[in-house]
């Protein structure tokens, strides 16, 4: 008779020891990460509670059709757009069906998961999206969409093969493990996570209504109302050669009517030459230099901290207190910034196109103001090509309307509106403590560490 040697592993303080049967992966990152997993719970593979379905349809060009994508971070799946099948060049699309975990095969690692929602149904992914049945028998969709933001969960993602190949297959994913508490418990930590999840919805409700209010009171005070009937006229129409700034027929289809107030043009604000960015790469490191991309740039006109360093600094690219920055393309066109000089040293990027502001006709602040406004964006949204990516040139932007009362009236549209956005960051930064603090507690009750 063969005897089976009986090995204790207690005994060992480097080397560790798996069972074959449990070998999902073939590299020490990710199985020293999954034995890390620590809970009260019992701890299964998502293959227990998880099947990959493929429904494939092929799709017909003439019919209309939802593709969803998924956000990185763990912020879910969306809408991507709806388009005619002609517009689908791959014409084998997987069908996404509500309450499906959908996985990112290149994203994954960067939080490229989340579950399908209700809206979401029937809409198609390429084959580079991985999807997945969940067994609710045993495992709540919503409670699943929670768990995979985790710390705990993330680590095991982001550890996952090589590192230097990012791509996640549907055997790793079935591989990831988890703590599984009962239907009932999963219940109870959804019910407490939601209840703080519904009071960071109301405050964001509550800063959308101001930022109505701040819309409502920049329209009001210059005289300008929106025309929210775009009519199309037909027949003949004659335009002064004057008011052109380009030769196409979208241009200049504005919806803002000026009531008894006449604009003036951007370029009569600003001193010398547009000039764009520097084209040189971003590298992830601190200096005394930041780079300033587009991305890095906030709709309220702030930086995120998302510090980048340009690899070479050009002396001409260097920013100084007021300068004016504009976005020239992408989906951000027309977003704006205001430097001034407590951002510290820093140079801007080639894709957006900097102005030199006359202090003595618009309050710089003032100016960052109102191209935050309707009115502004209005323009933006008739004037950018369509063409391939969104855009609008230096030269171009120099044609947009811009109303400037006194100064003394721009001061004091300023203060009325800083005090309101100071008041719509507070509220933002008390959600996101309350939608923090939710991840933190709901962590905290299915592992034993991970949410520090």
């Amino acid at each position: 008779m063969r005897m089976q040697q009986v090995i204790n592993t207690s005994n060992y303080r480097y080397l560790k020891f798996t069972n074959f049967n449990e070998l999902g992966f073939w590299d020490y990152y990710t199985l020293s990460h999954q034995n890390e997993i620590n809970s009260a719970y019992k701890i299964v593979e998502l293959r227990t509670v998880l099947k990959q379905r493929k429904e494939i349809i092929t799709i017909n060009d003439n019919q209309s059709y939802k593709r969803c994508r998924v956000q990185i971070q763990g912020k879910g799946v969306v809408l991507r757009d709806k388009v005619l099948g002609k517009e689908i060049k791959t014409k084998k699309q997987q069908l996404c069906k509500p309450n499906d975990f959908l996985v990112a095969e290149i994203d994954a690692k960067v939080g490229g998961f989340g579950i399908v929602p209700k809206e979401l149904e029937d809409a198609v992914v390429s084959s580079h999206y991985f999807l997945f049945d969940i067994d609710t028998s045993q495992l709540l969709p919503e409670f699943l969409g929670v768990l995979v933001k985790t710390n705990g969960f993330l680590k095991q993602v982001k550890s996952t093969g090589s590192t230097n190949y990012s791509a996640i297959r549907p055997y790793h994913v079935l591989g990831y493990k988890i703590p599984l508490p009962s239907i009932k418990e999963q219940e109870n930590i959804l019910k407490e996570y939601n209840s703080k999840i519904s009071k960071a919805v109301a405050l964001k409700s509550q800063a959308d209504n101001i930022e109505l209010e701040i819309e409502k009171y920049f329209l009001d005070i210059l005289g300008v109302e929106k025309n929210t009937q775009k009519t199309v006229k037909k027949g003949l129409q004659i335009f002064q050669f004057k008011d052109f700034t380009r030769w196409d027929v979208w241009v200049n289809q504005s919806l803002t009517n000026y009531k008894n107030v006449k604009p003036i043009q951007f370029k009569e604000i600003v001193i010398g030459k547009p000039m764009y960015g520097a084209n040189v790469k971003g590298v992830q490191r601190k200096s005394d230099t930041r780079y300033i991309r587009i991305t890095d740039i906030n709709e309220n006109g702030t930086l995120n901290d998302e510090f980048v360093s340009p690899e070479i600094v050009d002396d001409k690219f260097l920013l100084k207190e007021n300068d004016f920055l504009i976005a020239r393309s992408g989906n951000t066109v027309g977003k704006t910034f205001l430097y001034k000089e407590q951002y510290g040293k820093a140079i801007y990027a080639g894709y957006l196109v900097k102005y030199n502001i006359d202090t003595s006709k618009v309050a710089p602040e003032y100016l960052l103001e109102y191209t935050k406004s309707y009115t502004f964006k209005n323009w933006i949204h008739s004037n950018q090509r369509v063409a391939g990516q969104p855009n609008i040139n230096g030269q171009e932007y120099l044609q947009a309307p811009i109303i400037c009362p006194s100064m003394e009236e721009q001061m004091k549209i300023v203060k009325e509106i800083s005090a309101k956005r100071e008041l719509v960051q507070n509220i933002i930064k008390d959600r996101d403590y309350i939608l923090c603090t939710a991840q933190i507690e709901f962590e905290q009750k299915i592992f034993d560490h991970y949410a520090d």
